[in-house]
């Protein structure tokens, strides 16, 4: 960022002011000049860094430095470290799930929602092991186990399957 256009600009300002205090006042305005153009850039700077402070604050983790180079000052923008996804299998029982499927083809609405499903540990390897056979992913068998519980006990067929419960061949159609 080049900070010669402001400090010009406090120089100008500064010599109007003084036109109006008569030829003392300009050439004393002229002898100060020079010297407080470091000054000038300092204060800018100081300024900057204040204010690159805050919006690091507000980008936490990632952040804004202001480096000078040469007079005039750089700002560095470090992104913050995109998170790691969790594979499957080796996810905490109180990660957030995985994304839901698309929704079936008979569902009232379409729309889906996301929850944080918490278990403990031991009903969590059950149901990993109950959808591992039947074929389904875990979302899957749990929307699956909420919509019996919730139809009263009534089984349905998971989507693309065939209500065959003995089948393990798909139906349906690929996008």
């Amino acid at each position: 960022m080049d900070l010669t256009p402001y400090v010009d600009n406090l120089r100008q300002e500064l010599a109007v002011a003084a036109d109006a205090g008569g030829d003392e006042a300009r050439a004393l305005a002229e002898r100060l000049t020079a010297p407080l153009e470091s000054a000038t850039r300092l204060t800018l700077l100081n300024a900057l860094s204040a204010a690159m402070g805050e919006v690091t604050r507000e980008l936490a983790p990632g952040s804004v430095d202001v480096r000078l180079r040469g007079l005039d000052p750089e700002f560095v923008v470090t992104s913050p470290p995109a998170p790691e996804p969790f594979p499957e299998t080796q996810a905490p029982a109180n990660a957030p799930a995985a994304p839901a499927p698309p929704p079936p083809a008979d569902a009232d609405d379409g729309a889906m929602a996301r929850i944080n499903f918490r278990l403990p540990a031991h009903l969590k390897g059950r149901a990993e092991n109950a959808a591992a056979a039947e074929g389904l992913s875990v979302n899957a068998w749990l929307v699956r186990a909420v919509s019996t519980a919730l139809d009263g006990g009534e089984h349905t067929s998971s989507p693309g399957r065939s209500s065959n419960s003995g089948s393990r061949g798909f139906t349906g159609w690929v996008r």
